[in-house]
Formats: structure tokens, sequence, C-alpha cells
């Protein structure tokens, strides 16, 4: 029985074979042969033509459109990976790789179609070593599903995108989140990975089997691969740092009357040396959604959620600082969430801010920007960022990780209205341009994708673009490692 493939791959596939042959129509034998291929790799349930499954994969939650790849495949190992890359790299076919889906900036399109490697079928804990805090796990590992995982052991993984995502996607896109302040973004938690490079190759970055805390041994190859997007390789394995459960966990909420004051304590908080865990800022247009969206009724005023990390003794000084510094400008008292499910309510209204941003328009889709400033520079930006949103008629709650200078604006948008997107687009453009003029970056934690490339030219310069454009060059050459994404290469 003759498969039909999507218009890409056989356009891909012709360009191979008429190299060899010259002949047009040969290439049924071939496509034929590569799917049979496919599945004596990764088993007849293991590729999918069908079109459900690929717009599955051909979108994550940005607003790009969806682009579906020609074919998915599910491998259960490396070993299958590089065997699917190699006759990948054989066909000149693009690999997208895809974990949850759960990105941002339109990573897993499928802009030149070729093959999806969904990793959603490697789902082990690998290597789980307590004594050294650190754990192995594979691509279907998520962050949820390690935390679940690692419940009776005294540990977890603490860095919180939000989105129950893979842990090498996080990796891959250099995720961070709610607890970065204290802890740290994922490219400060990766000890190791393992990685399918464009040839079928595995390469580990720090070496096979090792996890040492630090290194000084040559080039940082770990943190080359943590944010590229898939770019350079597939990851397949991941070593992190773990960290010992808190003996004691609080968590709280401070409004104030300008975003300044809130800013403000921030800053005060860090240089008081107030080893705080999570520092969140959210403007009152954000509050009046949580509290619509979640239940709550706090204050519809700029306001701050914190939490506390250590011993009860560590707590009641952290705290007692904490709120000395908050009151002293000019914020409201501290209303507490002590215990557990307290806590929970009020992190899981934080983490359905896109949820209830949406809310705000039914029917309408969110957009989410990213920009990140010195933390001394948010109120300037923020305050700017309000005034364009009013000025150009825009739906735009604000919400970021205040502690590192990271927030988002999540716009919410028809996606039928074309003289509105015109307009969300122009504003994206001005903030991330704001944020560069004032020494920040245009993507904190959400990675360049698709829609951030310009962007990424004018952010490092011409001489950083080049080296990323070698590195490109060097390790994919044939540019087919999820291409159209992070940079902007004369091939495409």
């Amino acid at each position: 029985m003759t498969v039909k493939l999507g218009v890409t791959m056989k356009r891909l596939l012709y360009r191979n074979c008429f190299k060899l042959t010259h002949c047009r129509y040969s290439t049924s034998v071939h496509q034929d042969s590569v799917l049979s291929a496919f599945r004596t790799i990764c088993g007849e349930d293991g590729v999918s033509l069908g079109q459900a499954v690929r717009e599955q994969h051909g979108k994550d939650e940005s607003v790009h459109r969806c682009r579906p790849p020609d074919v998915v495949v599910f491998p259960r190992s490396v070993e299958e990976v590089s065997a699917l890359a190699k006759l990948c790299h054989s066909h000149h076919l693009p690999i997208i790789p895809f974990g949850t889906g759960t990105g941002l900036e339109g990573g897993v399109s499928a802009v030149k179609g070729g093959v999806c490697f969904s990793l959603r079928n490697m789902e082990q804990v690998v290597d789980l070593h307590q004594e050294d805090f650190d754990v192995t796990v594979e691509p279907g590992v998520t962050r949820k599903g390690l935390n679940s995982y690692l419940r009776d052991t005294g540990l977890w993984f603490p860095v919180d995108p939000g989105a129950d995502a893979s842990l090498c996607g996080m990796a891959a896109t250099s995720a961070s989140g709610t607890n970065a302040v204290r802890y740290g973004t994922m490219r400060e938690n990766v000890l190791n990975l393992e990685v399918v490079l464009a040839d079928g190759s595995i390469l580990h970055t720090a070496g096979r089997g090792r996890r040492p805390r630090k290194t000084a041994a040559g080039y940082n190859l770990t943190n080359l691969f943590v944010g590229s997007e898939g770019t350079l390789g597939v990851i397949t394995k991941t070593t992190l740092r773990l960290y010992g459960l808190p003996e004691a966990v609080v968590s709280a909420v401070c409004s104030f009357s300008s975003v300044q004051d809130a800013v403000d304590s921030t800053v005060q908080i860090l240089q008081a040396g107030v080893p705080i865990a999570r520092i969140e800022f959210l403007d009152d247009v954000m509050m009046e959604a949580c509290n619509r969206f979640s239940g709550l009724s706090y204050p519809v005023s700029p306001t701050l959620f914190l939490e506390f990390h250590g011993s009860q003794q560590g707590l009641e000084e952290q705290v007692h600082t904490a709120e000395e510094i908050t009151q002293s400008n000019r914020g409201s008292d501290f209303q507490w969430a002590q215990d557990t499910q307290s806590r929970e309510r009020l992190w899981k209204a934080r983490h359905d801010a896109w949820y209830a941003a949406q809310a705000l328009r039914p029917g309408c889709k969110a957009y989410s920007t990213d920009v990140c400033v010195p933390v001394s520079r948010l109120p300037q930006i923020i305050v700017e960022t309000k005034e364009d949103l009013i000025e150009n008629r825009l739906t735009g709650p604000i919400a970021g990780h205040v502690g590192d200078g990271n927030f988002h604006c999540l716009l919410v948008v028809d996606p039928n209205d074309t003289e509105e997107l015109q307009r969300l687009h122009l504003f994206t453009d001005r903030l991330a341009r704001r944020a560069l003029a004032l020494d920040g970056t245009c993507t904190g934690e959400h990675g360049v994708g698709l829609g951030k490339r310009a962007l990424l030219c004018e952010e490092v310069g011409p001489v950083a673009m080049r080296l990323m454009q070698g590195l490109k060059k060097t390790l994919d050459p044939g540019n087919l490692m999820n291409p159209g994404k992070v940079l902007q290469l004369e091939t495409e």
C-alpha cells in the first residue's frame, strides 16, 4: 500500500532522490522506504501521518499559527533518536523536537516541514543520587512528574515556569519562573546533557555519566545547548541539581499604591540579604483578573506575592525584615497564606494569570511578552508600558518575576481582527526595544523562537551573531535541526 506524504516531505525527498536518479516519479519507492525505516526503528505504532496528530505537534501555546510536520515519530530511547536522526540526515529532512508543547514562541512549528520527534515515550527517571542532590531524567519526565517521584526523598526540583513542562524542554529553552530569584534558572541547574546531533552522533556535554557540582574542564558545552531551542541537537537526557525541601514555608500578599513602591520594596529586600524564594509582581489590571478568575478578594492595586523558605527561626527573621521594608514603602500589612492549601491556592492563582487574562475577553487569544531589565529599571519600563497599552487600546495585564527584573504583559487580542493584531505587533516591538534601551533583553525565559530573531540581532550585535551562525553551521551544516528558529540564516 502506498502511503501519501505531505507536500514538504515529497519535495525534500524528491530533491534528494533527483540528485541520484534524475527521475521525478521514482520518489514513491523512497517515500515508502523512509517510512518503512521509521517503523523499523520506532515500531508500527511509533510513526504517525494522521492529520490530527501532526497538527497537535505543529503548534505550542503561542499565537503563531499551526505549522504541522509531515510525519511524527515517537522514539523510545536515545538509540532510536540517534537512528532516526541518521536517517533524516541522509535524506535531508528537517528534525523538530517536541516535548509537551507548552512553549510560548512557536518553537515546535515545522516551518520547513519534515519530521517531528515526539519524545513523550522516553519517560524514565534514569538515575537519582539523593546524597549528591542530583538526578538524570529523559525528555518525557515533566517538572511535576519529577517532584512527585521525589516526594518521599526530602528533595525537590524548584525551577517552576508554571506549566507542567518537559524538563529537557525546559533546558532547551532555558526556562525559569517564580523560584528563580532564589534557586536560579535552568542554566544554573543543569549539570550535564545527553544530546543527539544532526548527524545522529550522541554527545554528553560534560562527559558520559559525569555530574560534578562544578568544573573548569574545557568549553562549557552544557550551557551552549541550554537555550538552543532544538536548533543544535535533540536533548535526550538532562542531569539536574536537586535541593532539600525547606523545613517551613510561608507566603504573603502585600498591596501598594504605586509600581515604584512595590519595586523599591523588592530591591531593598534583596539588598538586605533576605533569601526570599519568590517575589512576584502583579499590576492592578492583573489583580482584578485574578480576583475574578480564581475567586480571590485582594485589593485591586499593584501587588507583591512573596514566599519564604527556611527553618522556623529563620523564617521569623526573614518575614520581620521584609515586612518592615514593605511598610516603609507604604505597603499594606501582609495577608498570610501559611497552611499548604492556602499557599497552593495563592500560587495557583498566580500561575493561572494566563487564563485569568484570557477570561477578560472570552473568545480571544493571549500573547505573552517576556522582556527582562535590571531591577532598578522596572518602574520606568512598567509605567511606560502601561501608558503604551492605554494609548493603543490594548488589553494587557502585567505579571512579573520582579526579583530578577523579568515581567510579562499578557496581551489579549481578537485573532480575527487584523487591525488589532497589527497594533499588537507594533506594541511588542516597541516594548522589546524599550527593554534593550534600558540594558535589558527581549526574552528573559521564553526563548527567541520564531518571533524574536530580528530582536536577537539587535540585542547581541553582529560579531556575536556571526559566532552563533558559525556554531550552527559547524554542528548542523545542513540546517536540519529545528530550522527557522533563533537565527536568521542566509539559506532560509
